[in-house]
């Protein structure tokens, strides 16, 4: 939420010697509003990852006429189009009279939470692959709910980190209990509708990665929110994305705890200076669940590598082989709407870069 309004302020300055921003890479944000990004766009999410949330069909049924009431779908299938429509209309569908989302729409959302947590008490939000055992990490936050195993201690409250680093000797939390702004919430609006367009026409390198297994934000959301957004003559992406997202083979290490994915691992397009990546097998935080992938958008957004679908090595492990075979179109989830069907395209246009 807050990266491009800080990248904002950045080149505002025009000072390269301490604001010298050349780009910039957010992973699952918040660049529309709220409703988008969760109860408008959850049931189709549902649907997709059906095997993932094993409803009984009187609870599958009561949703789908929930969200049919609330015209959500049918939204998503007439505004997730490639070229857009236009600006999405306000009011959003699901709302009173003077604007309002119904709390009967915008509990579509947590209902669907409360009944998969029912069925799998260790479902994670924002990685909605996650089952029993619970797992954990030193953050101390490792999913839906705070769990710190007994003997296990906070990485960042542990007293010689918070003296390394100077910090204040007080207990730490990954998300704070407290409210951390004036009146308990940013009224800000959202970026893509302020700050996010001209950063994207400032920098002309600006990657949006989103993990296609987050729930706490859904991808189609985000795209949305890009379907939006006007920066650079046009309004939004004028094909929907369906380049090969491909992270390089690397050397096998010999820490068993820092193996990471390669191969195809989702779907990259870029337009105008935008990038959207969609990372298969991820969660919210995709340079946890996908750190190879997010070494590659890193690679990218420095300009080491000319695009996603690009399968020159990692420039750390430059000689490793890479695979010789058609990469076919991106795997990563996007674009779950009944419209806007994506087209296909000969190999050589596949497989061309994608910065444009």
């Amino acid at each position: 939420m807050y990266c491009p309004y800080i990248a904002s302020a950045f080149l505002d300055e025009k000072d390269t010697t301490y604001f010298n921003m050349s780009g910039m890479l957010i992973y699952d944000p918040v660049i529309t509003w709220d409703e988008v990004q969760e109860p408008i766009t959850v049931v189709p999410f549902v649907d997709y990852w059906s095997g993932l949330f094993p409803f009984n069909d009187t609870f599958r049924e009561q949703i789908h006429a929930r969200d049919k009431a609330c015209g959500y779908t049918d939204w998503v299938n007439e505004y997730l189009v490639y070229p857009p429509k236009g600006h999405i209309p306000m009011p959003l569908p699901g709302t009173s009279a003077n604007g309002t989302t119904l709390d009967d729409c915008w509990n579509i959302y947590w209902d669907i939470f409360d009944a998969i947590s029912l069925i799998n008490p260790c479902f994670d939000i924002y990685q909605v692959a996650t089952t029993c055992p619970l797992l954990w990490d030193v953050m101390g936050f490792p999913g839906s709910m705070p769990y710190l195993p007994e003997g296990a201690t906070l990485y960042f409250d542990r007293a010689d980190v918070k003296a390394a680093i100077n910090a204040p000797n007080m207990t730490w939390e990954e998300c704070s209990s407290d409210d951390v702004f004036v009146g308990g919430k940013d009224g800000s609006l959202p970026s893509g509708i302020t700050v996010l367009p001209s950063v994207i026409e400032r920098t002309d390198n600006v990657i949006i990665g989103h993990g296609a297994l987050d729930m706490i934000l859904l991808a189609n959301g985000t795209l949305l929110g890009i379907q939006n957004m006007t920066w650079s003559g046009k309004t939004g992406f004028q094909t929907r994305p369906d380049e090969p997202f491909y992270v390089p083979y690397h050397t096998t290490p010999k820490d068993l705890g820092t193996l990471a994915a390669a191969g195809v691992f989702g779907t990259a397009h870029t337009e105008r200076g935008l990038t959207y990546v969609g990372v298969d097998l991820s969660g919210h935080m995709i340079p946890q669940y996908a750190p190879s992938a997010a070494f590659r958008h890193l690679e990218f957004l420095l300009g080491r590598v000319a695009s996603l679908n690009s399968k020159e090595p990692f420039t750390t492990d430059p000689h490793f082989p890479q695979s010789t075979q058609e990469l076919g179109l991106g795997t990563a989830p996007q674009g779950w709407s009944d419209a806007g069907t994506c087209k296909k395209r000969s190999t050589s246009s596949r497989m061309r870069s994608i910065r444009k």
